[in-house]
């Protein structure tokens, strides 16, 4: 007959053995989920979420936008929350550097090279969460800085120029730089144009936007832009259409080219490096063509804008020559994929939006 004291004691070993138990289980999920490898077609990769070595209480994340690297191999991250806006690591995930209180709506981040010296665009979209935790809304801005955040200038409203009407917003996303110098701003949560810039900030011209007579000139969403120098000969700018599940092509100078189809895919900003474009995949659909909430990937497509890879998402299919819509892989790596920074080794580091507060993943190539 067990008596009360053997009762406790056989039910506190049971307790612990399926803590234990638990405890095992968690870590096996755990390796297992670090020695993943997704993508297909050569651009496979091993995903690694603890690559970034962050203290939360000291360093927190609330939305981690976007990632580049500078001349030195470094690693900036922008963020939204204004203990510190901007994270600096080296590429084994350490924190080297912080700073930036003023971007509570830090959303876009581009760096560019003059004269031998890096700096960096930030955009501020103008939305953020309050402390209460409301969603407010205030005006949009791009600020030039340098790397170690002394601000250099900032780009001023468009209203203030007679470039916009009253009642068109001005809530920007995005930033790229062209080889000389210019300037283009995507203003993806305002009224969706992209407008250029020279690179003393002087408003050169809009394109885009929701009212062009044909309208497959116009962009929805235009969450990102990025000139694309692939062809040397003829550089163009890629823009984002989020709503349409596609990138638009223009000239330099605002001319219509096209657009590279990517059904599913609700894509954020084109990156370029090398031969390939990529880009996070913010949502995607489900089988029955309706926007899923957290989801997303990353996309990567070849020279000629032909999609060879989806990390986390289900492989690219070309039927007659059209891409078939993707989706999310079962494994569910990725929540909101925002943003990717690509570097020399090819490794992939990916940024994600309403993520849990998640810091970047990294992704190496195997």
């Amino acid at each position: 007959m067990k008596t009360r004291r053997t009762f406790l004691r056989s039910g506190a070993a049971l307790s612990a053995g399926l803590l234990a138990s638990r405890s095992f289980a968690f870590s096996i999920d755990h390796q297992l989920e670090d020695q993943l490898v997704i993508g297909q077609n050569g651009f496979t990769y091993k995903v690694d979420k603890g690559w970034a070595k962050v203290n939360p209480a000291l360093n927190p994340v609330v939305n981690c936008h976007e990632m580049v690297q500078d001349s030195r191999g470094r690693l900036i991250m922008l963020g939204d929350d204004i203990h510190n806006n901007i994270l600096i690591f080296d590429k084994s995930g350490k924190l080297l550097d912080s700073w930036g209180t003023a971007y509570p709506g830090g959303h876009g981040l581009t760096i560019s090279k003059e004269n031998g010296e890096d700096f960096l665009l930030i955009v501020d979209c103008g939305f953020y969460n309050d402390r209460s935790g409301g969603f407010q809304s205030q005006a949009g801005q791009v600020i030039k800085t340098d790397l170690t955040g002394r601000i250099l200038f900032s780009i001023g409203q468009p209203h203030t120029i007679g470039v916009y009407r009253d009642d068109e917003r001005f809530q920007p996303t995005e930033t790229a730089v062209a080889p000389n110098g210019d300037i283009y701003v995507a203003d993806g949560y305002g009224s969706d144009y992209i407008l250029q810039y020279d690179h003393k900030g002087r408003f050169i011209r809009k394109f885009g936007g929701r009212n062009n007579a044909n309208k497959e000139h116009n962009l929805y969403n235009a969450h990102g832009v990025v000139v694309d120098t692939r062809d040397k000969n003829n550089p163009v700018v890629i823009c984002t259409s989020r709503n349409e599940c596609c990138f638009k092509i223009y000239s330099l100078d605002g001319v219509y080219k096209g657009r590279i189809d990517t059904p599913g895919m609700y894509v954020c900003r084109p990156v370029i490096h090398g031969d390939q474009l990529y880009a996070g995949v913010c949502w995607s659909n489900d089988k029955e063509g309706k926007r899923q909430a957290n989801t997303g990937f990353l996309t990567i497509l070849d020279r000629n804008n032909k999609v060879i890879s989806n990390p986390g998402g289900t492989a690219p299919v070309y039927q007659n020559g059209i891409l078939q819509p993707t989706l999310q892989h079962e494994s569910k790596v990725f929540m909101h994929g925002h943003d990717v920074c690509i570097d020399e080794d090819q490794s992939v580091y990916v940024c994600q939006w309403n993520a849990n507060k998640t810091t970047p993943i990294k992704l190496t190539r195997v």
